[in-house]
């Protein structure tokens, strides 16, 4: 991969909450999130950080974590604890679309996006530890994260892939022929096509990241597939994964009463449709911590952390 340049930050916006996982920007250059208390909001007037204003438009009474706009004014949420979510931002009525999948709840929902069908497609990141007990997974390596799609006027979604490395981020290709899918657990994007001769089939995408991805945004087909790199590569992480399934499972138990501390290791990388590097941004001994999510918004590119009471503004790449 191409030597990454600095990734730099203009301002820190609080905004009244813990964890905005993901971010996402509308047309007006607006930026919504959710946040660990459940609510859904909308962050107004980016181009002037100073006079920031914060709207809450929803409350989810679960944890939202990926977000997608839908063009009728309304928000999908992938809810860690409620499932698959409807938002409608001018009333802020919440509706549950999907909370359980072949008989069973639906927990661990981790991102969504719509395509032109009218299908949502998203991901649960794990089948053994909840939102709170993450990490748990990523020590563990269970490979328990799964690809569902929920079509239009489906009672219950349909499982897609399963056997993925905590499954996070998704954004479509261009032409939606494929999804491009985030293994956190794994450092890879994978492709799942959606159409073409190889429908239905996973393959790689980009291997061997040098973090570990979380969200992907992409603004729209003529956009790349912006990835935020929430660490770093771990090796002993990596040498654990090899050990046997009584091993990680030891450590599992161990990781998830330890109180985690993320590095000062940042980064956001952006894909073209072939899986070029088209950016590679990196920011080392970074006082924001654990970035989850990236967008484009108001002239800069916006980071959201699990972690962090607000988001990072940060000079956006020059045009490629």
């Amino acid at each position: 991969m191409d030597r990454p340049s600095a990734l730099l930050a203009r301002q820190y916006v609080a905004i009244g909450g813990v964890g905005p996982e993901d971010v996402v920007a509308d047309a007006r250059g607006r930026v919504l999130t959710g946040v660990e208390d459940g609510r859904i909001l909308r962050l107004d007037g980016l181009i002037d950080p100073e006079a920031v204003r914060v709207e809450t438009l929803a409350d989810t009474g679960g944890r939202p974590l990926g977000l997608e706009l839908l063009p009728d004014n309304a928000l999908l949420v992938a809810d860690a604890e409620r499932g698959l979510l409807r938002v409608d931002l001018g009333n802020g009525s919440v509706r549950v679309l999907a909370d359980s999948v072949a008989g069973e709840p639906l927990w661990g929902c981790s991102n969504v996006v719509a395509l032109s069908d009218g299908s949502a497609y998203f991901t649960v990141f794990s089948l053994r530890y909840p939102i709170e007990r993450w990490i748990g997974d990523i020590v563990e390596h269970t490979g328990t994260g799964r690809l569902l799609r929920l079509a239009p006027g489906a009672d219950s979604p349909e499982v897609l892939l399963d056997g993925l490395q905590f499954a996070n981020g998704l954004a479509p290709s261009a032409d939606e022929s494929f999804l491009a899918v985030a293994e956190t657990g794994a450092r890879r994007l994978t492709r799942y096509w959606l159409t073409g001769p190889k429908a239905g089939h996973s393959e790689s995408f980009v291997d061997d990241l040098p973090g570990m991805p979380d969200n992907l945004w992409r603004a729209g087909p003529e956009g790349p597939i912006w990835v935020a790199l929430a660490g770093p590569r771990v090796a002993p992480l990596e040498l654990l994964h090899r050990a046997s399934p009584a091993v990680r499972q030891a450590a599992a138990r161990v990781a998830v009463r330890v109180p985690f501390r993320p590095t000062g290791m940042i980064g956001a990388m952006a894909f073209d449709d072939d899986g070029a590097v088209v950016h590679h941004l990196v920011a080392h001994g970074s006082a924001y911590r654990m970035a989850t999510s990236v967008c484009e918004a108001a002239g800069h590119l916006v980071l959201g952390s699990v972690r962090e009471r607000g988001i990072a503004l940060c000079e956006p790449p020059a045009p490629k």
